[in-house]
């Protein structure tokens, strides 16, 4: 089965697809939003390319990282591409799918929530994922979302 992890920030989408029978990372990748669009344009840019991605890739389950809801300060951009996300995941044929911030995640894939950021950041191995330090964050909280994402 192929899973796939998704991480927003308002200029682009890290997405990684994930195979728990090969127990490997297939891409790992980022969609850049072009800034020339509208915003309603970005966001059906994002959805055609998410649509797009689960097909090519067979994705059978899915996970998006969300927002912190105690975030200082809210990127409403990066909310917007999340829902979108979101609502492509509902319109697609996956078999189920998940959404959440941190402590999700950590649930998801069994891992204590105060593990999380220290592996987000680097300073812990990954066991299952091969070079999981030449990883960027963004990319280290996609593979977290994918792997999440079994368990969906």
């Amino acid at each position: 089965m192929r899973t796939i992890g998704i991480r927003v920030s308002p200029s682009e989408v890290t997405f990684s697809i994930y195979d728990t029978n090969e127990n490997a990372i297939i891409n790992i990748e980022e969609i850049a939003i072009p800034n020339a669009l509208s915003m309603p344009e970005k966001l059906k840019y994002v959805r055609c390319n998410i649509l797009d991605i689960l097909r090519e890739y067979d994705v059978e389950k899915a996970g998006v990282r969300l927002s912190e809801p105690s975030a200082r300060s809210i990127n409403i951009d990066r909310v917007q591409i999340e829902g979108v996300i979101q609502e492509a995941f509902a319109s697609s044929a996956l078999n189920n799918y998940y959404y959440g911030a941190i402590s999700t995640i950590a649930a998801k894939n069994n891992i204590e929530r105060g593990r999380i950021k220290p592996l987000v950041r680097g300073q812990e191995n990954y066991e299952i994922i091969e070079n999981w330090h030449e990883l960027t964050e963004k990319e280290r909280e996609a593979v977290l979302t994918a792997t999440g994402a079994m368990n969906a």
